[in-house]
């Protein structure tokens, strides 16, 4: 499995964009193309749903060493066979999160400012969702924090890979990267691209030469 330093696109099979029935045809367009790590965010379906379809993903990510990352469920990593869990702010403690993933999980957080994000790196996590940069569909609920935070939340977490994410598409990508990220999240471009094996190879490309 490679390292999350080594890694810079995040995609997430999402099933609000994804039927469950594509859902593993897409995890390969997505590994395809480059995707570093994979996450599995199934809101609104039940434990063995998403361990069954996780069980179908797993073996396409543990074969490109891309890790599998549970969303929410970090009690279901483990009987999953994934990597481990991303959990959002209002999921408990990373240590409760770390605890339920099982020996060796990563435990990622999403943060929504500078003070989250820094809570966040002293609570322990692997690594940080940082966002939403812009407004999006897939959290309609969330103000977009901009670009301004970007280089800040870089220069104070410096230990840890962090992940820009919140509206983050192959358009806008040059702006994020140019604003002081290295790592993206992409969701709805990536997953309602008429490519996605391509359009996951041409974010990956840009991020690469801005690293």
């Amino acid at each position: 499995m490679r390292s999350l330093t080594d890694c810079r696109l995040y995609g997430i099979l999402d099933l609000g964009y994804v039927a469950a029935r594509h859902a593993v045809e897409m995890a390969r367009q997505m590994v395809a193309g480059g995707v570093d790590i994979l996450q599995l965010r199934a809101k609104g379906y039940l434990a063995p749903g998403i361990v069954e379809l996780a069980r179908k993903v797993q073996p396409i990510t543990a074969a490109a060493g891309v890790p599998l990352i549970i969303n929410d469920f970090s009690w279901l990593v483990e009987r999953c066979g994934a990597d481990g869990a991303h959990i959002g702010q209002d999921d408990g403690p990373i240590t409760a999160a770390r605890a339920k993933a099982g020996p060796g999980a990563i435990v990622g957080r999403s943060t929504h400012s500078l003070e989250q994000a820094r809570a966040a790196r002293d609570e322990g996590a692997d690594y940080l969702g940082f966002g939403p940069l812009f407004a999006t569909p897939t959290k309609p609920d969330y103000q977009p924090i901009g670009l301004e935070d970007i280089a800040s939340v870089h220069a104070e977490v410096t230990d840890r890979p962090i992940f820009c994410i919140g509206g983050v598409k192959l358009e806008n990508l040059p702006e994020v990267i140019a604003a002081g990220s290295r790592r993206v999240v992409i969701v709805s471009g990536l997953l309602l691209a008429d490519d996605v094996t391509g359009y996951a190879r041409r974010a990956g490309e840009l991020l690469r030469a801005a690293a």
